[in-house]
């Protein structure tokens, strides 16, 4: 059974430092037994990135919509059950997207959370999502492989990728703190292809021959990170060349990536 200072020496080995900002993708199964359970495995990054900023998903794409709002407070996450403890610790702060806000705590989390009422997209380039850029966050896929990696429809978003979104918004409402509903025009993700995100893991073997993702275990579960920044500018040069890249299952060229290692 893992305890607590053992999972923080693993996290510490993959790279993660106390001061990064750190998004999360998580199974929290994979980990194994954990003296404690779920808690101290969020306890173990908590402290890990004590002069950090956490991040974990909590979207609400499988229930909000017209006629059914988002409300930080009670509607549930349905990234798992780490996100679910998490929304609720003191002093986390979740944003007001309405399909795919985040629950964040340390340094700038409300003003890395600030806004997202505002957005009409999944995941904007001036959301939480286009944010982690900016910061040079680190993602971390804790027992899930990167085929969850939200972030890659943000930087879809930001190549202006057609087929990605509805051509047409609907209207959807987000609970404010003062308990009035805030009404939005969004335009949730659609593609004639099914889910994009489904072929996300085509990155991995360029990622790992490019030495941009690093692997590694936390407790049982295998795990990748990667660097927001790294994963981005790859992503964004593959789609000059290929803009339907997500669109199909063929693999990346191995000639976009081979010999062409980083030092």
């Amino acid at each position: 059974m893992y305890q607590k200072e053992t999972l923080k020496q693993q996290i510490a080995a993959m790279g993660i430092c106390p001061d990064d900002t750190l998004l999360i993708h998580s199974s929290c199964r994979s980990v194994g037994p954990v003296e404690g359970g779920a808690d101290t495995i969020l306890d173990a990054f908590s402290e890990s990135l004590a002069d950090g900023l956490l991040i974990f998903p909590t979207h609400t794409w499988n229930v909000v919509k017209p006629g059914v709002p988002f409300d930080p407070a009670e509607t549930p996450s349905c990234n798992g059950i780490l996100t679910e403890l998490f929304r609720h610790r003191p002093g986390v702060i979740r944003s007001l997207h309405p399909t795919h806000s985040v629950a964040a705590l340390g340094r700038d989390a409300a003003a890395h959370t600030a806004g997202e009422e505002q957005a009409q997209t999944p995941c904007p380039r001036n959301g939480c999502w286009g944010k982690l850029y900016d910061r040079d966050a680190k993602i971390l896929f804790l027992g899930c492989g990167i085929r969850y990696n939200t972030f890659l429809h943000s930087v879809e978003e930001w190549a202006d990728i057609p087929d990605r979104l509805a051509g047409e918004p609907v209207e959807l409402h987000i609970k404010m703190p003062d308990g009035s509903l805030n009404p939005i025009s969004f335009y949730g993700h659609h593609s004639s292809f099914g889910d994009v995100s489904a072929t996300f893991g085509k990155l991995e073997l360029p990622m790992l021959q490019l030495k941009t993702l690093t692997f590694g275990y936390i407790g049982d579960a295998p795990s990748f990170v990667m660097r927001a920044r790294d994963v981005a500018d790859l992503t964004l040069d593959y789609l000059k060349r290929d803009p339907n890249l997500f669109g199909h299952w063929e693999p990346v060229p191995a000639g976009w990536y081979r010999g062409k290692e980083t030092t």
